[in-house]
């Protein structure tokens, strides 16, 4: 990075931040301290007002607000293509604002990057997730519990989980502080404290039916972080499958969450999954017919061999 660039990432640091130290962007630009007193020093003669306090750091004077700057093709594209995903993926609130956001970008372009910026947006194409109905009440889900983020309050919802060890599937009201939102191959999850498990646990949006915000209020713990936040890993069961040569490219395509690892040899495809439940992976395994064999354990095999054999008679 050159010095005029970093001069400008320096400024945009301290609008986005109450107070930065030297050292940290020292770090943030990887130059010394030295320069960064050099920087500094280079702003304020050139105008900026730079506040700088000893053994706390610089900020900007309150009121202070860099003019527009203009972006690179690649910054433009990348902006784009972010507010489509968005307008695809979020609630109707923020795909409005996406929508304008888009527009608000368009106009500030160049004429010169503007026409390229959208000959490359030609060639790059975000198709929108099948199953429009499902699609509908998982946004609608998502309105209603981000709004209750934003109020620091409670939900309550009917919510549909399959039971692993049949064909059905069980219902049950449930009331939850929502702590924060994940989107998870294409599926909205939510991260919450349920009050009948009393711990912290995940549904998927698509699943959530009847939801509605609660006067009731609940404070996020001081010490919950969403984007350091690791749910415990339960999956103590391990699969071993073996796939054809001629669906191996299909099968490493899938990016099938459960999968853990693969090695292609002679022999074909050796997949390593683990799972909770066996049932987990029935019909993903069923799925890819006479072109697979579970490997281990035993009775997964056997799982398969009593499917197979009610397809036949079904048949």
């Amino acid at each position: 990075m050159n010095k005029t660039d970093r001069l400008l990432a320096i400024v945009l640091e301290l609008q986005g931040r109450q107070v930065v130290r030297a050292e940290d962007l020292a770090a943030r630009f990887e130059t010394s301290v030295r320069t960064i007193y050099r920087d500094i020093q280079a702003l304020s003669e050139a105008g900026v007002p730079i506040i700088g306090t000893t053994g706390t750091g610089y900020s900007l004077m309150e009121g202070y607000f860099l003019p527009p700057i203009s972006f690179t093709i690649e910054e433009a594209v990348t902006l784009l293509i972010g507010t489509e995903f968005i307008e695809q993926r979020f609630d109707d609130d923020y795909r409005d604002r996406a929508h304008v956001a888009r527009r608000k970008i368009e106009v500030t372009l160049s004429d010169g990057v503007r026409s390229e910026t959208s000959r490359i947006r030609k060639s790059l194409r975000l198709l929108a997730p099948g199953k429009q109905a499902a699609l509908s009440n998982e946004r609608e889900n998502l309105d209603k519990i981000r709004r209750a983020l934003l109020d620091g309050r409670k939900i309550r919802f009917h919510y549909s989980k399959k039971i692993t060890d049949s064909t059905g599937s069980r219902h049950s009201e449930r009331t939850a502080a929502p702590y924060g939102l994940v989107l998870v191959e294409g599926s909205w999850m939510l991260v919450a404290r349920c009050d009948l498990r009393q711990d912290i646990r995940h549904f998927r949006l698509s699943r959530m039916a009847e939801l509605i915000e609660l006067d009731e209020r609940f404070e996020l713990p001081a010490h919950f972080d969403l984007r350091e936040y690791t749910p415990l890993d339960d999956r103590h069961l391990r699969v071993r499958l073996r796939f054809n040569h001629d669906i191996a490219d299909k099968v490493k395509e899938s990016n099938y969450h459960y999968i853990e690892d693969m090695k292609e040899h002679q022999d074909g495809l050796d997949v390593v999954l683990r799972v909770r439940q066996l049932d987990e992976l029935l019909q993903w395994v069923l799925g890819w017919g006479a072109g697979v064999i579970v490997l281990e354990p035993e009775s997964l095999r056997n799982r398969i061999r009593e499917e197979a054999q009610k397809i036949v008679n079904r048949y």
